[in-house]
């Protein structure tokens, strides 16, 4: 049979443009029918970015697995009860009876850790040890002391000196306390607090507090209930802080100078200077200590004697390189941001698990310890005398071409993502009365916007309590006009 190839070569191109023509008619079908069912494509896939969860809020509420409530048995003799409250409360059982240290902040709390004390061990209570003067360690004594009449309560020279109630600025403290803690965030906000969990007891806050009846300055060694008890000063977060040493049972309490978490060097709600150089070398020193159990003040405790000193050693190691980088930035003649940018953690610290920034922050430290040694002025003599809020206001405007091109600017930085910047442009329009509301609208955003992205959880909550602020106030209590 022959074949001719002409006509063959024309079914064949026929049959190739069919199956082409098929192809984008079904093409063209598909993008119909996906277009009807999407009404706006770009917004919906801009939405589903934005609702993706940032791996810092991630790893903050991973966090909240240290504060799960329990007690735990260390050793034969040691109990600690995590979880209750927002810090921690121990017990030690002695041939004579037990010894407390710390005793929570709500009295509602530290009954309940009491009853399941008392269900290890009946034995009475025969001291009681404060670490540092704060109230979520001392509001609930009297749940642990029957008669305290009977028992050694001991603690630091110059306890609860340096505390809140104590300060003629105790009303705007107290207000700044709330933010940083997210006291009043709704619970659909709430994450937890760094080193404690995100909601604690309000039953009876501080009502169970005792006064203590025996103090030392430097170092004391006592026999409590039949334990010998080394206590020594320890600055750090607090300068009536004190460690808790037990040589028989290699047990080392540590108060609030350790946690997991790096330090808070300084709390945004407002502190006296907690002394960060000495504060380095208190756990240096206790990492001298043949330590195989340690008990925080905060989160869970650890067991090991190798894990136990290369935690405290990396902790010593990084609050002392975050000083001693701030003091060469210093002497180098570096204003106060120049020395903010230049200090950082070692890249071996940097990301060890117990120095993420949950609870403190390395440029918070770095400010404390530049204007703890030169005070406000950081020698660059342009910020002698500044321009007052409004004049600079007026100025960047001008720049910007005006206030309406400023708030352009703002709006634009949302959608660039650029939040830090935005909340300085949102500043300088609410010197003025440009469009107030709509100001404050978007500041709000913004500042949700860098909650969102915040592994620091007094930062995350103090960001959201001002957005609530302002959205309730609708800024006219809290903005510095």
């Amino acid at each position: 049979m022959e074949i001719n190839r002409n006509k063959l070569t024309n079914i064949d191109t026929c049959g190739a443009l069919r199956h082409r023509s098929i192809l984008k008619a079904l093409m063209l079908l598909s993008a119909i029918i996906y277009l009807q069912g999407c009404k706006n494509p770009p917004d919906e896939i801009a939405s589903q970015e934005q609702e993706k969860e940032h791996p810092n809020i991630t790893k903050l509420k991973a966090q909240s697995s240290e504060f799960t409530p329990e007690i735990i048995k260390l050793n034969e003799s040691v109990y600690v009860a995590v979880g209750y409250d927002g810090s921690n409360a121990s017990m030690i059982i002695g041939e004579e009876g037990v010894v407390i240290i710390d005793a929570l902040r709500a009295l509602g709390a530290a009954e309940k850790v009491a009853q399941e004390f008392n269900k290890i061990s009946g034995k009475p209570v025969k001291a009681l040890i404060y670490t540092h003067g704060h109230l979520d360690h001392t509001g609930g004594s009297s749940a642990f002391i029957r008669n305290s009449e009977d028992v050694t309560i001991i603690a630091r020279e110059g306890f609860k000196d340096e505390l809140q109630e104590h300060s003629p600025v105790e009303a705007i403290l107290k207000k700044r306390n709330g933010r940083q803690f997210g006291r009043d965030l709704p619970v659909k906000d709430i994450i937890n607090r760094g080193v404690a969990p995100g909601i604690t007891s309000k039953d009876r806050a501080g009502e169970g507090y005792i006064k203590p009846n025996t103090l030392f300055k430097d170092s004391m060694k006592v026999e409590l209930a039949g334990i010998d008890i080394e206590l020594h000063a320890a600055d750090g977060e607090t300068n009536d802080e004190l460690f808790v040493w037990t040589p028989e049972l290699k047990t080392l309490f540590t108060g609030d100078n350790y946690y997991k978490s790096f330090p808070n060097l300084y709390a945004i709600r407002g502190s006296q200077y907690r002394d960060v150089k000495s504060w380095g070398e208190s756990i240096q020193q206790m990492s001298t200590l043949p330590v195989e159990y340690l008990v925080p003040g905060h989160t869970r405790p650890l067991s090991g004697k190798a894990k136990v000193h290369r935690n405290l050693k990396n902790y010593a190691t990084a609050i002392l390189s975050v000083y001693q980088q701030t003091i060469d930035a210093m002497n180098k003649g570096y204003t106060l941001q120049q020395t903010v940018d230049h200090v950082r953690l070692p890249d071996s610290l940097i990301n060890q698990p117990n120095l993420q920034e949950f609870y403190g922050s390395v440029p918070w430290g770095v400010r404390s310890v530049f204007l703890h040694y030169v005070g406000w002025f950081d020698g660059n003599p342009t910020n002698l005398y500044p321009l007052s809020s409004p004049q600079e206001a007026k100025h960047i405007i001008a720049l910007a071409g005006g206030k309406k091109k400023l708030f352009e600017k703002l709006s634009t930085s949302v959608k660039d993502g650029d939040y830090q910047w935005g909340l300085q442009l949102a500043d300088h329009l609410l010197q003025t009365d440009y469009e107030t509301s709509r100001v404050i609208t978007i500041k709000v955003k913004l500042l949700r916007s860098l909650a969102a992205q915040q592994i620091n959880a007094p930062a995350r909550n103090y960001y959201l309590s001002y957005a609530y602020e302002l959205e309730k106030n609708e800024g006219q209590d809290i903005l510095n006009k």
